[in-house]
């Protein structure tokens, strides 16, 4: 298994929630703080892989072997899956988790409120992922979450992160809404309208942000981006460039 940090290097993981907009799909994205890793990049939900994310029982769809495999690591693969679903309910209050297939209704109050809740005492620290997901009776929804690619902060950063990234579907009857403590809050955007923003010099992002978007930008609804990526259509073609700047050809 792998260590969760090597030297400078920690693994992590991020994920790019999507829905269908009013001119295709939409991205949720979060501006970092202006203090802190990435101050005041626009960034996808995610974080740092926990020693708490070995959670295989709360996998029941996906072996750590599949996953390891899909990642081209030794062991320990499936802790992404568990970790990128862990930071996107404390950053932005999604919920990918669910029981036998049934996604918690957030749209309901009571519901909305217990989560609400719940979220409070895991951000707090008053509480483990995992007793959350067992004290509902839910598992991370595995086949939900799809693996897109695979980058590493270039050496010239004090602070690196090996970071996967992956594609989710936004859970029926939820809503998005920025943790303000880690973020300055998130919106739904159209890939090619964040790309603009950048041009204009009024976002910043980084390259694996850039190139992910790009790589979004060629989809026309989110089932066929969904499609595309279990095909292997969203591929970013790897450059010794793209190299250089953490992209990684697993």
């Amino acid at each position: 298994m792998q260590p969760l940090q090597t030297d400078n290097i920690r693994l992590a993981a991020t994920v790019m929630l999507v829905q269908d907009g009013t001119a295709g799909p939409e991205v949720y994205m979060v501006k970092r703080p202006g203090h802190g890793d990435f101050p005041d990049l626009h960034v996808f939900p995610g974080g740092k892989v926990d020693a708490g994310d070995w959670l295989p029982n709360s996998c029941p769809e996906l072996t750590d072997e599949r996953a390891s495999g899909l990642l081209n690591v030794t062991g320990g693969g499936l802790r992404y899956w568990v970790a990128v679903a862990r930071e996107c309910f404390e950053e932005c209050g999604v919920l990918l988790a669910n029981n036998r297939g049934q996604w918690i209704d957030l749209s309901l109050p009571d519901n909305r409120a217990e989560w609400a809740a719940s979220r409070g005492r895991l951000l707090a620290g008053e509480q483990s992922w995992e007793s959350l997901l067992n004290n509902a009776k839910l598992t991370i929804a595995t086949d939900h979450l799809l693996y897109f690619s695979h980058w590493i902060t270039p050496p010239s950063v004090p602070r690196r992160f090996d970071t996967r990234f992956f594609v989710a579907a936004m859970p029926h009857g939820q809503v998005a809404l920025a943790d303000t403590d880690e973020t300055q809050g998130g919106t739904w955007v159209a890939p090619s309208q964040a790309l603009a923003l950048h041009r204009a010099g009024e976002w910043q992002m980084i390259d694996p942000t850039l190139l992910s978007l790009q790589a979004l930008a060629r989809f026309d609804c989110v089932n066929e981006l969904l499609v595309g990526i279990r095909e292997g259509a969203h591929a970013i073609t790897w450059t010794e460039s793209l190299g250089r700047q953490g992209m990684q050809q697993d």
